[in-house]
């Protein structure tokens, strides 16, 4: 194993950032000599790839122990489509060496480079929640290294409560070993896919409401356009396409999976590119490049699934100061009147969002810290601009509070612990089962310190 040293340390909006102690077990075995003291006092907590945002995988003052090379394939039934993986096995890992064979990921978010133990932590969740639930309605046996050193297989036959709080636990009771993975099986490696141009927020609902039928939904949405055509956006759903489908592109051809190996921010932007006129530009570019009506493509996954893993080290192009992701999602209400109201102070604001996503989860919820519930949910990402977004995002908190809603965790970095408690009232009894698992407290992180999930402060 290599032995702890020093590096900054930071999630996917590279804000904020942090000099943590790393270290970097080859084997299980060497997490458990991770979690002893060894010269460095403090937490642990296991990092993956990087893919959260904020600081729900930092830990300023304790142990860090990265998990990128607990990678190994343990196991696979071809007839059940259950793979047994190591915890540090990527997205990508799995469809790498399981589509070749006919068998994709139930669930899989906006980028492939998560890796299975972050996905149960953080208890992802895709473009087809409302057919599939979330990433850990497809798991079971995971095997948890606890606070006292034991390793525990639980799942929701065995140790439910231990199980539950572990899913979307942010890898605070204690650290993801390995996991069984339910895989789908698929003939084709394709999708079929339906883009429709929306011009309004009320014709997003109109398209959703008659997309019921597709296991795959998204939409990319304009928060910048004020007025009638405020939320016009591209509405894009499909499945896994039959046997024998062949490609037939859309209005961009190939052209992101032919450029793909030559798009990357190989510096940081100035911090001056993001602003209110190129974001401007950006959305009004991007809504016209699709022409009005509706597109059928068959497309390869990749660009479906997780279009911005073309670009490497996209983040990149926020500059330096980094950027902060807004999701929320709140009940479905007549007239939409809370998203209409978020997407109203967002634009008045000036600080609109480059990349934002729509749509509606089903009603598959979890007990705990998970975060999908019935309803809309929105994403958002910001530059950041410092106090005044700060400002912005606790008028939103309060709209999202206000509706029934709450923010998913595993993008926020500055979630006051007050509006925390309220948007998540399971998180008492979510503490007492951490509690009872790590007595100790061997598991931390800023954002648990933040949130008061764990003892001490932030």
């Amino acid at each position: 194993m290599e032995r702890w040293s020093k590096r900054a340390l930071y999630g996917w909006g590279r804000f904020p950032v942090i000099e943590a102690r790393c270290a970097r077990p080859e084997r299980q075995g060497e997490i458990l000599e991770a979690l002893q003291p060894d010269g460095v006092e403090g937490g642990r907590l296991a990092y993956g790839l990087g893919r959260s945002y904020g600081d729900t995988a930092l830990l300023s003052d304790g142990g860090v122990i990265l998990m990128e090379r607990l990678d190994r394939m343990l196991g696979f039934d071809p007839e059940t489509g259950w793979a047994r993986v190591e915890a540090g096995v990527s997205i990508q890992s799995l469809v790498d060496v399981f589509l070749p064979r006919g068998f994709f990921p139930y669930v899989v978010p906006g980028t492939f480079q998560v890796t299975v133990g972050g996905a149960i932590a953080n208890d992802i969740h895709g473009k087809n929640h409302h057919v599939d639930g979330t990433f850990a309605d497809h798991v079971r046996r995971v095997e948890l290294l606890t606070g006292s050193g034991e390793v525990v297989i639980c799942d929701a036959q065995h140790h439910p409560e231990l199980f539950w709080a572990t899913v979307g636990g942010l890898g605070l009771t204690g650290v993801i070993l390995s996991a069984e993975v339910r895989l789908r099986a698929v003939a084709s490696p394709y999708i079929e896919m339906e883009s429709i141009r929306v011009e309004s927020l009320d014709h997003f609902f109109e398209v959703s409401a008659d997309s019921a039928g597709f296991t795959h939904t998204v939409s990319w949405i304009d928060c910048v356009t004020q007025g009638k055509a405020m939320g016009r956006g591209i509405f894009m759903r499909g499945g896994h396409a039959a046997a024998g489908a062949t490609l037939k592109r859309g209005p961009l051809g190939d052209l992101g999976e032919r450029l793909s190996p030559y798009l990357k921010m190989p510096i940081d932007a100035p911090n001056w590119l993001m602003n209110k006129a190129t974001m401007r530009l950006f959305n009004e570019a991007y809504f016209h490049k699709h022409p009005k009506g509706k597109i059928e493509a068959v497309t390869a996954y990749a660009p479906f699934f997780c279009p911005l893993d073309f670009v490497q080290d996209w983040n990149r192009g926020y500059g330096p100061r980094g950027f902060l992701q807004y999701q929320l999602v709140v009940p479905s209400e007549p007239e939409h009147r809370t998203i209409r109201q978020i997407l109203e102070a967002i634009t008045a604001s000036g600080m609109g969002s480059f990349l934002a996503v729509i749509k509606e989860f089903g009603e598959q919820t979890h007990p705990g810290l998970s975060f999908p519930q019935p309803g809309v949910t929105l994403a958002l990402d910001f530059p950041n601009y410092g106090a005044p977004l700060f400002e912005l995002f606790e008028r939103l908190d309060e709209m999202v509070l206000n509706a029934g809603g709450r923010l998913y965790l595993g993008k926020d970095s500055r979630l006051s612990r007050e509006m925390f408690c309220a948007m998540y009232p399971d998180w008492a009894r979510w503490k007492a089962t951490r509690d009872a698992w790590d007595p100790q407290g061997r598991f931390a992180s800023d954002q648990g310190r933040r949130l008061g999930l764990v003892e001490g402060e932030r």
